[in-house]
């Protein structure tokens, strides 16, 4: 081995046979190992929940609160802008700071926000809890990743935690679905009542927490607050512009927009730039400690383990996630907007989902140390891809089990099969010290994945409505109310084909990249044991 790869700290990492450990390592209960399971399970229930929650309630909060349309989608965006924009330095924060702690305090914001979201009387100041609830989850999702890659060294059980970790979405948004309609509904509180409902799940989920996490390992390593300034600025603004672009004054040409736009763009590029500027700093042996060279927030070659594979996968998961959720946004719309479905009877069609999301998840816990990471990937894709090409070609007048049915069913296939998967592949792949901020990236993709998609398939879908209206002399109004029948299934029918394009482009990138990966979950049995220790990981556990 050369004298440099000896030198670099990300090296001597890999070859230790143990990090760091606790004086003694006390046993844990297979129950404990079960109830951190379940605690970070439901933490991923709520952070989920508290979108699909709000989104079933919308129309009654816009009643009660008399508010505009426009300003309506902010009561989910929020709450989705903070938490993806800040994931990174949360990540980051809980592997220096303890996840534990971490998570805890993620938990305490859910509950005190969330109920402060429930005695909310104004529409400000409703948006602006939302966005305090949003800064909870990115505490608490980044930091339940890293305790359960501490928690469980590369094992079965492994396999069983991230699998169970990746079902708490299509729980939390059949959860939030259904028990959120039925309280919003039935409730004397209507609307107020599934913000009450979070704060309870979010106060038991840290008293789980509290009683069953092993203890922290706290890091005396100093904070990259300049690389988290530039990061969680440009993604906010990023964020921003593809959530607003097409409901500003001018649509995309609207000055504020294209702005903020470079600006965002920008502050992301310095980011890359200063995190290099730290790896490279920390990975020469001559540099003399400083608090302007804090190890990076994260580092960029991260991107490159594994032959470069980390960064597929990532990739993989930002194009599944523009389709998927694209797909679930439209098909919503198209149930309500276009065959007039109320919301109960829309939320009942898509029940298969969050059926199916759940027996996917069992599916890869039973088979992630069997199969190779390459047919989760490309089958997950190309079935999310086929069920967005049924509501592509779909005949309105129809029967539910014709195209809508099947495509309910298999659409998730790729959501949870590249969670899963995916997420055991990074921790597998990341370093100790360093598997909060991993997590977090993964899901700082799946985020922007939302934030693309959306933004590229309303743009389709509004140019082909408009085209198509202006085709049989109809100019559509800035609302689009007075689009023709005809042009809206055709921009449904064109934003489901862009849906399409994406999760084939996923496909396809699985199918090149992936192929040499192998299984990624592992058969062997784990100790339940209270340590910090990892396996002995060395140079080709990371590059092949």
């Amino acid at each position: 081995m050369s004298n440099d790869l000896t030198r670099s700290p990300v090296r001597q990492d890999l070859n230790v046979e143990k990090v760091k450990q606790h004086d003694s390592d006390v046993p844990r209960s297979l129950l404990r190992s079960i109830f951190i399971i379940v605690t970070c399970t439901a933490a991923m229930v709520v952070n989920i929940a508290n979108t699909s929650s709000v989104s079933i309630s919308l129309p009654t909060i816009e009643r009660d609160l008399n508010i505009k349309e426009e300003q309506l989608q902010w009561l989910v965006s929020a709450y989705s802008l903070s938490s993806g924009c800040l994931l990174l330095f949360f990540g980051r924060l809980a592997d220096i700071y303890g996840r534990k702690k971490a998570f805890m305090i993620g938990t305490l914001c859910q509950v005190a926000f969330a109920l402060g979201c429930g005695f909310a009387h104004s529409v400000v100041t409703l948006i602006v809890l939302r966005a305090f609830q949003g800064i909870g989850a990115a505490a608490t999702v980044p930091s339940a990743l890293g305790i359960l890659a501490h928690a469980f060294p590369p094992s079965k059980m492994r396999s069983i935690a991230f699998a169970t970790f990746a079902a708490g979405a299509p729980v939390g948004g059949a959860f939030g679905m259904i028990i959120g309609g039925i309280l919003t509904q039935i409730s004397s509180s209507h609307w107020r009542s599934p913000f009450y409902l979070v704060a309870v799940m979010s106060a038991l989920t840290g008293i789980s927490g509290m009683i069953s996490f092993d203890a922290d390992v706290i890091s005396t390593e100093a904070v990259d607050w300049i690389g988290a300034s530039l990061v969680t600025v440009g993604l906010v603004l990023i964020v921003f512009v593809l959530g607003q672009g097409q409901v500003a004054s001018q649509g995309w040409k609207t000055p504020y927009i294209i702005i903020l736009l470079i600006v965002g763009i920008i502050m992301v590029l310095l980011f890359l730039l200063w995190e290099r500027y730290l790896e490279q700093a920390m990975d020469d042996p001559s540099r003399t400690p400083s608090t302007w060279t804090p190890p990076p927030l994260m580092r960029l070659s991260l991107w490159t383990r594994a032959k470069g594979r980390m960064a597929v996968i990532l990739i993989i998961a930002f194009l599944n996630w523009c389709g998927f959720i694209s797909w679930s946004f439209w098909v919503q719309l198209y149930f309500q907007n276009y065959l007039l479905l109320t919301p109960v009877h829309t939320m009942l069609r898509f029940i298969p989902l969050f059926i199916v999301g759940c027996l996917c998840n069992v599916f890869v816990a039973m088979f992630v140390a069997k199969l190779p990471l390459v047919i989760f990937a490309v089958s997950g894709t190309l079935l999310t891809a086929t069920a967005a090409i049924l509501f592509a070609v779909i005949d309105p007048t129809a029967t539910y089990w014709a195209f809508c049915f099947p495509a309910t069913v298999i659409v998730v296939f790729g959501a949870d099969f590249v969670y899963s998967s995916g997420t055991i592949f990074i921790a597998n792949n990341a370093l100790p010290q360093e598997r909060s901020v991993a997590g977090a990236l993964f899901q700082t993709m799946t985020q922007l994945g939302v934030a693309v998609g959306l933004a590229v398939s309303t743009l389709v879908f509004n140019i082909v409505v408009k085209n198509e209206s202006a085709d049989i002399g109809v100019t559509v109004n800035s609302a689009g109310t007075n689009a023709p029948r005809s042009a809206q299934l055709k921009g449904y029918r064109s934003a489901q084909w862009t849906c399409a394009s994406f999760a084939l482009m996923a496909a396809l990138l699985a199918a090149i990249s992936l192929h040499g990966v192998g299984i990624v979950g592992d058969k062997k049995s784990t100790n339940h044991t209270d340590s910090n220790q990892t396996i002995a990981v060395g140079p080709e556990s990371l590059d092949g």
